[in-house]
């Protein structure tokens, strides 16, 4: 039956805002109501706001800000962005995220095709009307009857004021169509041993001066809030005590929709904005419930060694930078029946005096990913990484620069091509294996890096009797990229005589999209020029990364 489009008047808008510090987890809470309200026949979308001057994600340093998620239109974006369309099952676009930088981008061209008609432009109104507009313009792509918008930051932010200003115009345009969620963090300090709400008490209050009245407090701490926690919060932040959802610390994150729910969520956010809901949840909802259970119930292990560069920050281990590699391995060791043992290796390990020593601990692993990058440290040491996997026949799966990687060391130290490089480290090698996509060029040589690589959805044609075409079960694809460099055509022959398949390339043949071994060679020994992990989801796992599993499994079981 063909969807009616979506009346304003209609629509619902909800905020989810945070407080007291920041990575409380207003991502997976955004997109958990939006899982509970889609379930229950909602149309939903979700927006991120993200509080940067950045225009997009795409340069931001992947240690300070994690993941760069990248859409089927090339946007790059937040990693929240992966999270909602992996919840909501859904492909968003560059309507789905914004940023400061964005904002007063169109302000200012705006202002300067005078489609003010002359007025003075002001920092209000004017900033929250062009972020109000852009909250109706992805209701209106996604025909969306709830909007679930994420206010980036925490609550007392300099950087959030203007969104929160957007948010406050709008409830007052439409009071019962605009509703707010906060998600706090309650502190146990260790040496008192007792869960604290004075912060959460201090960050409504913030909230407050801002105009705006939580309708819901999360409550997010370690352990679940307790009776005498909840008559606090709701006497001194002037909220229904059963608006106050607790939301602990828990094993997997696919517990939470269903957590939520049991506390009534969706009947509380229906009932305060007047939105009929479904009296059941579909069929999805059920084979989420389905996957959230055996996330615990499986137990046989996998142990599988992640080899990149973007791992450390000081004493601490970001492993935000891969995020979606990390849910995409999830997704396909559960359906196969394995619980996945992630081991973050910085490749600097594998480059020192000790070296060989540190690469016999690699026999000790199932499978080996080495995930995108870009610049040269570290290269060395994936590269042996690499070689090593390779000889001692070792499951690797190598996603974008792990592909390029890849093809570089099979030149090497199968063509015997030692100098053999890409150029964006070794420009003077005589040898550029992988070279710079030709588009590209002068793009580079201006330093035009912003928004300008080879972005987005683009579809590919598989070879038959290769492995991705077995994995894939048809010989045409379309997947997500984000890359400036390419394997160089010059070398794709000898190359391939030399045994290492193409198993997949552009439509015109120009560009190569796969690289694996046979097989016979190698049990699994594959590189995508691609990023599949953008495309995985909890109840559609990617194909690539199932069979990465199963040759894992099946080295295990050996």
């Amino acid at each position: 039956m063909k969807k009616e489009p979506n009346k304003k008047n209609n629509c619902k808008y909800i905020f989810v805002i945070g407080g007291v510090i920041s990575g409380v987890g207003k991502g997976v809470a955004s997109s958990s109501i939006g899982r509970i309200l889609a379930s229950r026949g909602r149309r939903v979308t979700s927006l991120k706001i993200d509080p940067y001057i950045n225009i997009d994600a795409g340069t931001m340093n992947p240690i300070e800000h994690g993941e760069v998620f990248v859409l089927d239109d090339g946007d790059e974006t937040d990693q929240d962005i992966g999270n909602y369309e992996r919840f909501l099952n859904v492909n968003l676009s560059t309507s789905n995220y914004m940023t400061t930088g964005r904002v007063y981008r169109s302000v200012i061209d705006k202002e300067r095709n005078l489609e003010y008609g002359g007025r003075c432009v002001e920092v209000v109104p004017h900033i929250p009307l062009e972020v109000i507009r852009r909250i109706e313009e992805a209701r209106d792509k996604s025909n969306a009857d709830v909007v679930i918008i994420e206010v980036g930051g925490t609550v007392g932010e300099y950087q959030n004021m203007l969104f929160l200003e957007a948010a406050r115009m709008m409830k007052i345009r439409n009071n019962k169509d605009v509703f707010f969620v906060m998600v706090s963090y309650l502190p146990i300090p260790s040496r008192i041993g007792e869960m604290k709400t004075k912060p959460t008490q201090y960050a409504v209050r913030t909230l407050n001066s801002s105009g705006i009245q939580p309708d819901i407090i999360m409550a997010r701490s370690k352990l679940p809030l307790d009776n005498p926690r909840k008559e606090k919060i709701s006497m001194f932040c002037n909220i229904a005590k059963d608006h106050i959802i607790s939301s602990p610390d828990v094993e997997s994150i696919y517990d939470i929709p269903i957590y939520y729910e049991k506390q009534n969520l969706s009947k509380i956010i229906s009932g305060t904005m007047g939105m009929k809901l479904s009296s059941r949840t579909n069929k999805d909802f059920e084979k989420w419930k389905k996957f959230a259970r055996r996330c615990h119930l499986v137990k046989k292990e996998l142990k599988i060694a992640v080899v990149g560069k973007y791992f450390a920050t000081g004493n601490f281990v970001l492993a935000d930078s891969y995020i979606s590699v990390i849910e995409a391995v999830k997704y396909s060791a559960i359906s196969s029946g394995y619980k996945p043992n992630l081991t973050w290796m910085s490749s600097s390990i594998f480059e020192g005096k000790d070296k060989k020593e540190k690469l016999k601990e690699l026999s000790g692993y199932d499978g080996i990913i080495v995930p995108g990058g870009f610049g040269s440290r570290g290269i060395e040491g994936i590269i042996n990484a690499i070689e090593y996997a390779r000889e001692k026949k070792i499951p690797y799966f190598g996603l974008c620069y792990g592909m390029q990687l890849m093809v570089i060391e099979y030149a090497r130290n199968i063509l015997g091509l030692k100098d053999a490089d890409t150029r964006e480290i070794n420009p003077r090698s005589k040898n550029l294996v992988i070279d710079v996509m030709e588009e590209q060029k002068e793009k580079i040589k201006n330093k035009n890096y912003g928004g300008t690589m080879r972005l987005g959805s683009y579809p590919a044609i598989l070879k038959e009797g290769t492995i991705a075409r077995r994995a894939y079960k048809t010989n045409k694809i379309t997947e997500r990229h984000r890359h400036r460099y390419e394997v160089n055509n010059l070398y794709k022959e000898v190359l391939e005589k030399a045994g290492l398949v193409f198993s997949a390339t552009s439509p015109s043949g120009d560009l190569c999209e796969i690289a694996e071994l046979p097989e016979k060679k190698h049990p699994f020994f594959l590189g995508t020029q691609f990023h599949p992990e953008f495309r995985a989801r909890p109840l559609d796992p990617h194909p690539l990364f199932t069979a990465f599993i199963k040759a894992c499994g099946k080295r295990k079981s050996k």
